[in-house]
């Protein structure tokens, strides 16, 4: 197109040329010089004609460029946002709380199937209302009779004979010191010492027992302090029965002592049998709520059932649950519903912790570290030994030192 312009340019200038020669008696030379004048006057303006056609188109490519670079800018903003949004997701907890509820349910699944199939074969075989209460009691086994008669008791706690060991609890697979129990035992004249299944009253002795608990909980505040001002706290696991939990004036002491140690609460566990747990009366559930609003938690022992709800447990203060290693590594169908597997897994996402008791050799361990056990207790892990002398509560006689314990 433009060299059909040029064309017409040439030959107007050589037309104007050749018609100022003819017409107004123009010589050759002032003719042809007319052409070139005429030729460069015509390029100039269609150059600049096409110039500033070119300036528009490119202002044109200019404007939709930016446009463009706008829309893309929106575009990255956007994309950040997005990637932000997906940085701040903990896709490894989600996958692993995904991943653990899929075998839970999957286990489920399989244990309902078989159920079903071994319902199918026993079909009208219902079991009497008497083989229903025998099984119930089986569960709910009676406690055994003391040794001890209940009137030594009461000599040996007039006597102050009634010493606190610490017994530990250890995490895995480190087996780094989690807490110690404190463990009441009985000091006899002849300075034999009785553990505490032979000398706990089981009727009639709630009396004894609160003072037992009293006491353990008074040495339990003095180690946690004393803990905590060496640098090196700890958590103390105190035991906590009815017998204090039904009582006015064994609760307000209670208060009164977690009151005076608002510092170290926080480190004191109270070990409530999994029995009184869930038959606790009225003033005892109020008595637990109080403990938990003043920092102190609780740990349920024996138990023997966690179809429960977990998230109540926790929201109530409880943070881990004692089962024997016996009955969980060879009957967890009596604990759950689910493989033994899943069961720690299944109690931690709520925030409350397995806690195995028992331990009696290495082969328990290495099945409960393939279990997901991260706390046990038992013999093999280490028995009750002394408190040392410094973190003991002041007692008007010092009880003769056994070996120290490590830690405690």
């Amino acid at each position: 197109m433009q060299f059909l312009i040029y064309v017409l340019v040439a030959l107007v200038a050589v037309a104007i040329g050749i018609a100022a020669q003819q017409l107004l008696a123009f010589s050759i030379i002032e003719a042809v010089l007319l052409g070139l004048v005429l030729l460069s006057l015509g390029l100039l303006v269609v150059e600049h004609v096409l110039r500033r056609r070119a300036e528009a188109r490119l202002g044109r490519g200019v404007e939709e460029l930016s446009k463009l670079v706008g829309t893309v800018a929106q575009a990255g903003a956007v994309l950040g946002q997005r990637i932000n949004s997906i940085a701040e997701i903990n896709a490894d907890n989600r996958l692993e709380g995904a991943e653990a509820d899929i075998s839970v349910l999957g286990t489920v699944i399989r244990q309902v199937a078989e159920a079903v199939a071994d319902i199918e074969k026993r079909t009208g075989s219902v079991p009497a209302t008497g083989d229903l209460r025998r099984e119930v009691a089986d569960v709910v086994e009676p406690p055994a009779e003391p040794v001890v008669p209940l009137d030594e008791l009461r000599d040996a706690l007039a006597d102050d004979r009634v010493v606190f060991y610490a017994e530990p609890i250890v995490t895995l697979p480190q087996r780094r010191p989690h807490g110690y129990d404190l463990v009441p035992l009985l000091e006899r004249e002849d300075g034999e010492r009785v553990p505490r299944g032979e000398f706990m009253p089981t009727a009639d002795g709630d009396e004894e027992i609160r003072q037992i608990e009293a006491g353990a909980l008074a040495e339990a505040a003095a180690i946690a302090r004393r803990a905590r001002s060496s640098g090196h706290p700890t958590n103390i696991f105190v035991p906590l029965s009815r017998a204090t939990l039904n009582d006015v004036i064994a609760s307000e002491q209670l208060l009164a002592v977690l009151d005076s140690n608002r510092a170290v609460a926080a480190s004191l566990t109270f070990v409530i049998p999994d029995m009184d747990w869930r038959f606790s009366t009225i003033e005892g559930r109020a008595l637990i709520d109080q403990i938990a609003k003043k920092g102190a938690s609780f740990s349920l022992s024996g138990v023997r059932n966690l179809r429960v709800d977990v998230n109540e447990l926790f929201d109530r203060g409880v943070r881990s649950v004692r089962v024997d290693v016996v009955r969980f590594l060879e009957n967890p169908e009596d604990l759950i519903d689910f493989h033994a597997s899943d069961v720690a897994s299944f109690l931690s996402r709520s925030g409350v912790t397995l806690l195995v008791t028992g331990i009696a050799n290495e082969g328990q361990i290495l099945e409960l570290l393939d279990d997901g056990v991260t706390l046990v207790q038992g013999p093999h892990i280490g028995k009750p030994d002394a408190i040392r002398t410094d973190l003991m509560v002041d007692r008007p006689r010092q009880v003769e030192a056994a070996p120290q314990a490590a830690g405690v």
